[in-house]
């Protein structure tokens, strides 16, 4: 199981769409979205406090790992 981290690297804002991406192999333009669509149909409150939720809570990494390497 592959553990869950905020990238640094990639962030736009705190990086956690980036971690989701690097999970699931998807581009993170993709989940940050499907993130905002999340937001706006839920009533904007219980998307902005998950996800300063998870920017609290989620570790931070500092560079995704080699893709070329195997």
């Amino acid at each position: 199981m592959k553990k869950f981290y905020r990238i640094k690297s990639e962030k736009k804002i705190a990086g956690i769409c980036a971690g989701i991406g690097e999970i699931y192999s998807i581009d993170p333009t993709i989940i940050r979205i499907a993130v905002v669509f999340g937001t706006v149909a839920t009533a904007i409150w219980p998307g902005v406090i998950a996800y300063i939720a998870g920017w609290i809570l989620i570790p931070e990494k500092e560079e995704l790992p080699d893709q070329t390497a195997s």
